[in-house]
């Protein structure tokens, strides 16, 4: 097993536990306890598990958030397809939503340049990006930039958002299940989210895998509000089965 290999099954592990075990997982994989270690510091760099002591704890189960930097650092080739896939709902002229996150900001470079759109954006980033494509009607929602994420958020995003009605939105989360809906770790993103799936006809959610089956500590919206969701092949299945029965297509790519 690659070294890459085995840090993702101990991520998953992770995530479905808890919690792993140094020990315990020297012994499943027939490594040494240090080669464990530097796969539990690995995994920590890009922001998806925290170090504790004998082991490391997911950091959605601590309430943490990983700087947007750590979390575009991972699953890129899943993050391409989906943003690739999405491109079947962006419609041939009229606006769309494009939420702030990692996944999105591929949609970003990847929208054509063929179609007539106005695009919302809550990521300065994101305007950045598009701002110079002739093509494009580019708004860019006002407000306080969270450092974290890059996301503007708090009463300047919320008001343009009230008087706006488009025909899709592109939408990202930090958790998606079944039992909790869409979730997010910050209150004020999670005003926004919610107020651009008020704002919009039709709702896609783009998130990888891992977002599937955890909890943030915010919801902003029900799984029954998105209309597809377009995640990775390291979904099983089983979990796009339950998620497809409270209401969204699920499209694995």
């Amino acid at each position: 097993m690659y070294a890459e290999e085995r840090q993702q099954a101990i991520l998953d592990r992770a995530r479905s536990k808890g919690r792993v075990d140094v020990v315990a997982l020297a012994e499943e994989f027939g490594v040494t306890t240090e080669t464990i270690r530097r796969d539990l510091t690995a995994l920590e760099r890009v922001g998806t598990l925290r170090r504790v002591h004998g082991g490391a704890i997911p950091v959605e189960r601590l309430g943490f958030e990983p700087a947007l930097s750590a979390r575009d650092a991972v699953l890129n080739e899943e993050k391409e397809r989906i943003a690739k896939a999405a491109l079947t709902e962006v419609p041939a002229d009229g606006s769309i939503i494009i939420d702030a996150g990692t996944t999105t900001a591929r949609l970003v470079q990847l929208l054509p340049s063929d179609r007539e759109l106005t695009v919302v954006v809550n990521s300065p980033p994101h305007a950045t990006a598009l701002a110079t494509r002739p093509n494009l009607n580019v708004i860019m929602l006002g407000g306080r930039v969270r450092g974290r994420t890059l996301a503007t958020v708090d009463d300047w995003a919320l008001r343009p958002l009230a008087d706006l009605w488009v025909d899709v939105a592109f939408m990202a989360t930090n958790g998606c299940s079944a039992a909790r809906g869409l979730t997010t770790s910050y209150q004020a993103e999670a005003a926004v989210k919610k107020a651009m799936l008020a704002s919009s006809r039709r709702r896609v959610l783009l998130a990888d895998h891992t977002k599937i089956g955890n909890d943030y500590l915010v919801r902003f919206g029900e799984l029954s509000e998105i209309d597809v969701l377009i995640t990775d092949t390291g979904l099983s299945t089983e979990s796009a089965a339950e998620i497809a029965a409270t209401g969204p297509e699920v499209i694995r790519v």
